[in-house]
């Protein structure tokens, strides 16, 4: 089977569309027709190798979609031919397979993860995805992937949010959106949204934000401390990952068990200059890793709040583009213009 595929074949350049064949699939690999994939964050982390040098080139990307099994190698026994899932980066149940190779006449040998989803078919590790009731909009179940549990994860399991708790959240792209519903379905007040971009921080406010700060504005702190009555807050979480809006989170966070946490991903190159004093007492500064989520339990709980109108994942979809048009997606995803996640239409 021979189909198109958004290759990194050089760190920091655009992606190359190319026509790539499968390997026979292995024990626990499942084959998977894509219909829909968000455009993460991490993705543009893995181009500018922000975790240093890449060692995979040339390899695919892309870890939150939605679409059909075609084939289940060996072994498989969570999906079968013509289910729906999700495709996933987070570990569920399942095998752990090896990870696939493809075939390229250009190229030559195609490395790819577990998960891949700018790509028309992807072969999956059988616990990489999860299976999804036919009727849940593709676009919808793509975000289940990543952005939408992350914010989850993040918000239950990492800040583990509370009534009352005041909550700020830095950057409203497709996680930012999702923790801002989280916050709110999980009775947290004030949740105030930071963001650069009025498009954006307008969004913020239509999904439950109760306050909206541009962080350009000179009085930017002064202005977010008066939305929490003048009190620092018990939840700040990053999603930008940049040192300077980090330290800010942090600096605003309460010394009295409030928790700063970094859901973005910092430059290797870069570092954080903060006053640890606050750690060795009641302050956390928290990594998430995706929330910690488990998407086999985690995903259908989000399919009940999806069927009863409890989160709105239609204002979470930003543009649409096809995978011809992965390179103007990213550049997009770089320069933040875009409000909501980017999607990929198979």
């Amino acid at each position: 089977m021979k189909f198109k595929a958004a290759i990194l074949v050089e760190s920091k350049k655009p992606l190359v569309l190319e026509e790539i064949e499968i390997n026979p699939l292995e024990v626990g690999q499942v084959l998977v027709k894509l219909d829909s994939s968000g455009v993460c964050g991490a993705q543009i982390n893995e181009i500018d190798a922000v975790k240093g040098k890449d060692k995979f080139l040339p390899h695919l990307l892309g870890h939150e979609g939605h679409g059909e099994v075609v084939e289940c190698g060996q072994g498989v026994t969570k999906v079968k031919d013509g289910d729906k899932v999700v495709l996933h980066w987070r570990k569920s149940p399942g095998i752990n397979s090896a990870t696939p190779t493809y075939e390229s006449k250009s190229l030559g040998q195609i490395n790819a993860g577990w998960v891949t989803t700018f790509n028309e078919y992807a072969v999956v590790s059988e616990d990489r995805l999860t299976l999804i009731p036919d009727y849940v909009d593709k676009d919808h179940a793509a975000l289940l992937g990543c952005a939408v549990t992350t914010a989850m994860g993040t918000l239950v399991n990492d800040a583990k949010a509370t009534v009352g708790d005041s909550v700020a959240i830095f950057g409203c792209g497709g996680v930012g959106l999702s923790l801002i519903q989280f916050a709110k379905l999980s009775g947290c007040f004030p949740i105030v949204a930071v963001d650069i971009y009025s498009e954006k921080l307008n969004q913020a406010k239509d999904l439950g934000a109760s306050h909206i700060i541009n962080s350009t504005d000179k009085q930017f702190i002064d202005l977010l401390l008066e939305a929490n009555d003048g009190n620092k807050f018990d939840i700040c979480i990053d999603n930008t990952g940049l040192p300077a809006i980090l330290k800010q989170a942090y600096q605003v966070t309460s010394p009295n068990g409030g928790k700063t946490i970094m859901v973005g991903v910092m430059d290797k190159s870069n570092s954080l200059d903060i006053w640890t004093y606050p750690l060795h007492f009641d302050q956390e500064l928290i990594g998430s890793s995706g929330g910690q989520c488990n998407p086999s339990i985690d995903i259908p709980k989000i399919v009940k709040l999806i069927d009863q109108s409890m989160l709105d994942l239609n204002k979470l979809i930003g543009a649409t583009y096809s995978l011809e048009q992965i390179n103007q997606a990213i550049d997009d995803l770089r320069s933040g213009s875009k409000s909501g996640r980017l999607m990929i239409s198979f």
